[in-house]
């Protein structure tokens, strides 16, 4: 044995020995991990936000959070001269002079979009699976606040180098806050140290960047992990998957590898990005000046649904003055209340899904998103609303791209955000049941093969090829939720069932989750399908085998007919 082996076992013995890790490793090296590419989503926001310490770390070492004022001199000739804040100058230097520097803020910013991407990805996967669904409803909502922790993450990097850019942003801020009836001025009072801009706006939202945000991070990110191990990994529906099982590789050495080695692919993929692809160049845009506003300026685009929002939103009409304060709903509904009660319906759905059901059954094998046709139409529909919120975000930048009035495109932005997500609503349910339609037809009659056979009395039937036993099995091993039933309003004794009024709201919205559906075939079912008689024989023979043709020869069909001749779609083949 080396003396590097011998000093390697002789420190794990020594660990082992006095921490008793070894069992806890021996038992989680053997978790299973299912091998399925949507589950490296969550892996993705990981890794990103491994990058992000990593690059973080580097720029705040040069970065100085003040707000004071100094006159840069340095080689950017455009800046030279210029009165700016000591923050937004030691922004210039980190692009210009640091070695490096450039490179590592591109990489940050790039590897921040990605972060916000990938989780709110990896919750679109974990809603239209139904993994959300007991035991992991506490798992849902602490993926939810890492989502909230991440816009925070995001408002609060991208408000740092105090570039007119990022104060635009700040100005607006402050107008929400504001906003809010009360307490909304001293809130912002509080938030910026005094009147807007303060002097103390840029060192609190460090601390809160670089401190508080991350550490709450890292905690919920290992709580989650925790619940993930806990809880073991969902599986997509297949042979052999059940509620009681996980099909997969284990973590140690297949996982292991396979993670170590896409870590590196999002790292080289973000270094790839940050080193051809400009992102957020302050220098353009100059310090931060309450008197400019520029056209064209839109903030990263997990946000950008805001900036759409307060776009859309009338300003005629909404500002009220009730006892003496000043309600302006034209910034408080579209920036503060629609968000929230979006925002609180996303982090309840589970449990309002699972109180319509009635369901208190664990849940390890995921649903096929056209199995559960409401929540998939509405998360389409809130995904709708969603691309609208964008569009809106970037109306001016449509309207000089394009040559159209920004109002005409206001406008019809304002129709479409509650038009489009009821048809997107309608659309998707239709096609949800209509593929369930198609999944009963597939498994009752088999594949079309585009050959049609006659047989001597003149019937023509197309030859059918059987599902197999995964395909089979994906399509009929689900359990289809029915709405929840709703006793009469009077017992037996005619007396008024306490808590009918509830009960009776509980079944509509439970007609309203799962009155649409489609039964999956039973055996009964398939075993009637699937006696034809005189026709079994045809669906054997693959296309074109001449073995078809004895088959059918030998057929005496129930209604006494022969097969005669086949008219085939497709390539042509000889006529029997």
């Amino acid at each position: 044995m080396s003396t590097v082996n011998r000093a390697a076992g002789g420190t794990a013995d020594y660990l082992d020995q006095r921490t008793g890790i070894g069992l806890a490793v021996k038992n989680f090296a053997r978790k299973i991990f299912p091998d399925h590419w949507s589950f490296l989503l969550g892996e993705i926001a990981l890794y990103s936000f491994v990058i992000l310490i990593i690059t973080g770390f580097f720029l705040t070492m040069f970065f100085v959070p003040s707000m004071g004022l100094i006159t840069y001199e340095g080689p950017l000739a455009s800046m030279d001269g210029v009165e700016m804040s000591e923050a937004f100058a030691s922004t210039l230097v980190l692009s210009f002079e640091v070695t490096g520097g450039l490179l590592m803020r591109q990489i940050h910013h790039w590897a921040a979009l990605l972060f916000m991407a990938s989780i709110v990805t990896h919750m679109m996967r974990v809603f239209f699976t139904g993994a959300f669904r007991k035991p992991r409803e506490i798992n849902w909502l602490v993926g939810f606040v890492l989502m909230i922790l991440g816009l925070a993450a995001g408002f609060t990097g991208y408000s740092l180098p105090d570039d007119v850019l990022s104060g635009n942003g700040l100005r607006i801020t402050d107008g929400v806050v504001k906003s809010i009836p009360v307490v909304g001025s001293y809130m912002s009072y509080f938030v910026f140290g005094g009147e807007f801009p303060g002097e103390h706006i840029i060192p609190r939202l460090f601390t809160l960047h670089i401190l508080v945000i991350p550490g709450l991070i890292l905690a919920l990110v290992g709580l989650h992990l925790f619940l993930v191990v806990l809880h073991k990994h969902t599986h997509f529906p297949g042979p052999g998957r059940t509620e009681r099982n996980v099909v997969g590789f284990p973590l140690f050495p297949v996982y292991v590898a396979k993670a170590g080695g896409f870590f590196f692919v999002v790292f080289s993929v973000l270094a790839l990005m940050g080193g051809t692809m400009t992102i957020n160049p302050v220098w353009n845009y100059g310090p931060y000046d309450p008197s400019p506003v520029s056209a064209g300026a839109q903030p990263d685009w997990y946000m950008l649904f805001l900036e759409g929002a307060l776009r859309l939103m009338p300003g005629a009409g909404t500002e009220w003055v009730v006892a003496g304060y000043t309600l302006s709903l034209n910034v408080l509904v579209p920036a503060v209340i629609v968000p929230g009660l979006l925002f609180t319906v996303l982090a309840l759905y589970p449990f309002v899904e699972a109180w319509a059901s009635g369901d208190k059954r664990e849940h390890h094998v995921l649903d096929r998103p056209r199995n559960a046709p409401t929540r998939t139409a509405s998360g389409v529909a809130i995904l709708t609303a969603f691309g609208v919120l964008l569009a809106a975000g970037t109306n001016d930048l449509i309207a000089t791209h394009f040559g159209v009035s920004i109002n005409d495109i206001t406008r019809v932005l304002r129709v479409l955000l509650f038009v489009a997500p009821v048809v997107a609503f309608i659309t998707t349910k239709r096609l949800c049941l209509g593929l369930q339609r198609k999944d009963r037809e597939l498994v009752l009659h088999g594949h079309e093969t585009g050959r049609i056979v006659r047989f001597a009395d003149g019937e023509y039937i197309e030859v059918h090829r059987p599902l197999d036993e995964y395909e089979r099995w994906l399509r009929v091993h689900h359990q289809p939720v029915r709405p929840l039933e709703l006793l009469p309003a009077e017992d037996e004794r005619g007396v008024r069932r306490k808590g009918y009024r509830r009960d009776a709201f509980r079944a509509r919205v439970s007609r309203f989750f799962f009155e649409d559906r489609v039964e999956p075939v039973t055996p009964t079912e398939l075993a009637a399908a699937q006696s034809h008689g005189a026709h079994d024989a045809l669906s054997a023979p693959e296309h074109g085998d001449s073995t078809l043709v004895e088959a059918v020869a030998n057929i005496k069909p129930e209604h006494g007919g022969m097969p005669t001749g086949e008219v085939t779609r497709g390539p042509a083949t000889p006529r029997h």
